[in-house]
């Protein structure tokens, strides 16, 4: 580079803001930004650690550290939001029919439970407001999968057949 390019990118660094990157997070902060989501938080302190537990749509979910850098401060975390599973039985292809359709946030079974999770990264770092959007994405992932499993509809069964055949399930188990 010639001294005149030099002294252009040192005026121009001088002129912009410098830009606030989060490698790691703390409670504090992933707790600020569900707020900024709309969310209420309640904190809860075990054996040192501090946890996370909010509700969005009426359904609560929690917050599950990931990789500590160092204590309380971390470089990734989990959402994730279990649910009891009624009747033990979901319709075929729900799970299926939400990883093909969606981006994000990722179902699983546990036993009795459909989780629905989301990973978080800020390693490498991120901005506070991709923290804050990556929150409200969470809160909007929650409300598109009880959409989805309230309307799912197998399309092998018409729609009024898959709750009778459920019900029929149910009783005959």
């Amino acid at each position: 580079m010639s001294k005149s390019s030099n002294a252009a990118a040192a005026a121009v660094a001088e002129t912009t803001p410098a830009i606030e990157l989060l490698n790691t997070v703390n409670a504090e902060q992933v707790s600020d930004a569900i707020k900024a989501a709309g969310c209420a938080v309640t904190t809860t302190e075990h054996e040192g650690t501090t946890w996370l537990h909010s509700a969005s749509h009426g359904i609560g979910f929690q917050v599950l550290w990931g990789n500590a850098i160092t204590p309380g401060q971390y470089a990734d975390l989990t959402l994730s939001c279990p649910l009891r599973v009624q009747g033990g039985v979901l319709p075929e292809g729900v799970l299926t029919e939400w990883h093909r359709t969606k981006r994000f946030a990722r179902v699983a079974l546990h036993g009795d439970f459909v989780v629905l999770e989301m990973d978080v990264m800020v390693a490498g770092g991120v901005t506070p407001a991709h923290l804050a959007i990556s929150l409200q994405l969470w809160t909007q992932m929650m409300g598109q999968f009880f959409l989805h499993l309230r309307n799912f509809k197998p399309e092998s069964v018409p729609a009024t057949d898959a709750v009778a055949a459920t019900a029929e399930e149910s009783v005959a188990a």
